[in-house]
């Protein structure tokens, strides 16, 4: 019987959904056959939690140290001592500290490699900030955090989409976006199709920066001066990109199919259309570093926190991906652990 990979569940901000949603998605007990969750937060409050869920209470373990992991259970450990009462709905300085606590402590379990792979819960970005904690969103935090560089990958079934500028204003993506941060994050969504998704000869597809990709100049110098430049480096690279496309009719089926992977220039660009396609079913892969983290595709949802109504298909479906990519990896490694050498064929060998 195969091993169950063991994950790191942040909670996010203990006044949105992210435990509600976490919970729910082990009603279903068949997810215990291939992962074992441990929750980074406070008994008390997974407890309050599963009062308006209604899992079985022997679902749950208390333990102090992931050497007590037990599998076909929702292990919790304890990140802070204090009992809370959450403010359902709110945005409160508390909510912010704990959602940072319970992060840090999951993220201390995966550099240490005590676990897996790590999913987190929507945290809301201006609470959560501190003098610990100063970056737009997880993927920043992450990217500082482990080995390698960062890139925010979209997925769905229809879709895997990334972007070339993050959580950056919208005034600064045209000064950011130069030929080489391009380049950089076409090398990282290429490895990570190869390496996170086993496609050996991925296809990547570039959008542009401006409308209708520029027109040729007529509305912006991008594409032709920074764009196409770096499309070709790539190309030189053995990289398979294509472009740049007009984004305003980009996302049809047709095009969706002909490509392995979309580049966006900047988050809106394609997060808009991503969410148009996939919403409830998306997820948020950090990609490009030496660890795994997914998360589902929206936020802390403080409109319907403690409710008992939010819909955890999104984060269900980030366990899914999550735990896919740590055995393609662990293939990867495998299949790339031992090459033959190459030798230099002469001509009288030929």
């Amino acid at each position: 019987m195969k091993k169950a990979i063991k994950l790191a569940i942040s909670v996010g901000d203990t006044n949105g959904i992210g435990l509600e949603i976490a919970l729910k998605t082990f009603k279903d007990k068949r997810m215990f056959d291939f992962c074992t969750p441990v929750v980074f937060a406070e008994h008390h409050l997974v407890h309050l939690l599963n009062r308006k869920i209604g899992l079985d209470e022997h679902s749950f373990k208390t333990i102090s140290s992931l050497a007590e992991v037990k599998t076909k259970k929702i292990n919790v450990i304890n990140c802070w001592k204090q009992k809370i009462t959450p403010q359902f709905g709110q945005s409160t300085k508390e909510g912010g500290e704990l959602a940072l606590l319970s992060l840090r402590s999951a993220n201390k379990a995966l550099k240490n490699k005590e676990v897996d792979a790590l999913v987190t819960a929507p945290i809301n970005k201006n609470n959560i900030q501190s003098d610990d904690f100063n970056f737009p969103g997880h993927t920043e935090f992450l990217d500082h955090q482990h080995h390698g560089k960062a890139l925010m990958l979209m997925l769905s079934d229809q879709l895997r989409l990334g972007v070339v500028t993050g959580h950056v204003p919208l005034e600064k993506v045209a000064s950011i976006i130069d030929a080489n941060l391009i380049l950089e994050k076409l090398g990282i969504f290429h490895q990570s199709l190869k390496q996170d998704f086993g496609i050996r000869r991925p296809k990547i597809a570039v959008l542009g920066l401006n409308p209708h990709a520029g027109d040729n100049g007529l509305i912006g110098k991008e594409e032709q001066d920074t764009i196409e430049p770096s499309i070709q480096k790539a190309i030189d690279l053995n990289i398979l990109a294509f472009g740049p496309y007009s984004a305003d009719s980009f996302f049809n089926s047709n095009k969706l199919k002909a490509f392995d992977g979309v580049l966006a220039m900047y988050h809106d660009q394609g997060l808009i259309p991503f969410k148009t396609l996939s919403f409830g079913n998306g997820v948020n892969f950090t990609a490009g570093l030496d660890v795994v983290r997914t998360s589902p595709d929206h936020g802390t949802a403080y409109d319907i926190a403690g409710q008992n109504i939010a819909h955890e298909s999104s984060f269900r479906q980030a366990i899914y991906a999550c735990c896919d990519i740590v055995k393609k990896r662990q293939e990867w490694s495998k299949l790339n652990s031992n090459p033959l050498p190459k030798h230099e064929i002469t001509r009288h060998q030929q």
